[in-house]
């Protein structure tokens, strides 16, 4: 299905719109001179943990202990995260490190 060129402006537009709307309105609603509310706070405080929490949930949920590697590509892996961010305190390069020996691993040890 092809779109007419109306059609495209204006699926364009709406995307456009609705991005903008998500970028601008949290500095509308909780301007800087004005202190956010006690809940707006607490879920910046706790939604990167949870966040984090869920990605490590997701990544790890396909993993089978009783057949093909056995998840030792993914312990490796983990194991190097941790040991990363331990080590350099860096949320970047734990998360890239960890990454890029994991690849690694599935692609060149663990074939």
């Amino acid at each position: 299905m092809t779109m007419t060129t109306w059609q495209a402006v204006a699926t364009i537009a709406v995307v456009a719109l609705g991005t903008m709307l998500t970028r601008f309105l949290p500095f509308l609603v909780f301007p800087e001179s004005k202190r956010p509310p006690r809940v707006v706070e607490y879920l910046g405080s706790v939604l990167p943990y949870a966040m984090t929490g869920l990605l490590v949930v997701y990544s790890l949920k396909d993993v089978s202990l009783t057949s093909g590697s056995h998840g030792i590509p993914e312990a490796i892996a983990m194991l190097a995260i941790v040991l990363l961010h331990w080590w350099k305190r860096s949320m970047l390069l734990s998360i890239a490190g960890g990454t890029v020996l994991y690849m690694v691993l599935v692609q060149v040890v663990f074939v």
